[in-house]
């Protein structure tokens, strides 16, 4: 009977997280209502105070368990354990999940979409800023190590710091996934010019990331 609870709460959880996600994307993030949620979900605005403590809660766990394991993809790291063959690639198999996840599929583009132009981080949702700050820097420092391993295995010097070329490497991948989300009608292929941006960048830094993704 436990068991039975447990999953039945799991179950109305998701629920609820697919139909936020469903009008936040309508509606944005401001302009949706609890209520709202809860009668897409055909259920009560008490079962989202059961899970929910309020929707900046709501939006977060909506967030969270799409974007999570892309912020736990693991690049390569210095004194890592396992093969170091190629740090570069380790850098470009996790941007190139990324795009293609959000390229593909759906439920993840929407995601996005609401996370870039659909919220405003005001008010109740100022914490949702900070954890997006939070998450920014978690993967440039993870970013950072991986480029410093590949530098070394390239045995170049990086022009800039590591911190510097992580964060323009950041940029770069971001700048285009922003582009390409702001178009209803895909103005190019995602996949494909992103991970040429971002090979480009590359090896601009003196990595050659040219051959690596061919």
């Amino acid at each position: 009977m436990a068991r039975r609870t447990k999953e039945d709460a799991e179950a109305t959880r998701n629920r609820l997280l697919d139909a936020a996600q469903e009008v936040f994307h309508v509606k944005g993030v401001r302009g949706a209502s609890l209520l709202d949620v809860a009668q897409a979900a055909s259920l009560t605005r008490g079962a989202i105070y059961w899970h929910f403590k309020d929707k900046a809660d709501l939006f977060d766990a909506m967030m969270q368990r799409v974007t999570s394991p892309f912020e736990q993809a693991c690049f390569p790291e210095q004194g890592g354990s396992g093969s170091q063959a190629s740090a570069l690639q380790g850098i470009l198999d996790v941007l190139r999940m990324v795009l293609h996840s959000v390229n593909t599929d759906a439920a993840i583009r929407s995601v996005f979409e609401i996370a870039l132009y659909k919220v405003e981080c005001v008010g109740e949702m100022f914490a949702v800023r900070e954890r997006r700050m939070m998450g920014v820097m978690r993967f440039n420092s993870r970013l950072e190590g991986a480029l410093m391993l590949a530098a070394e295995q390239a045995r170049v010097e990086l022009p800039v710091s590591a911190a510097s070329a992580a964060i323009g490497l950041h940029a770069v991948f971001d700048g285009v996934l922003h582009a390409w989300l702001l178009h209803d009608a895909r103005p190019f292929d995602l996949e494909t010019e992103g991970m040429a941006a971002v090979s480009v960048y590359l090896k601009g830094l003196g990595l050659g990331a040219a051959k690596e993704i061919a």
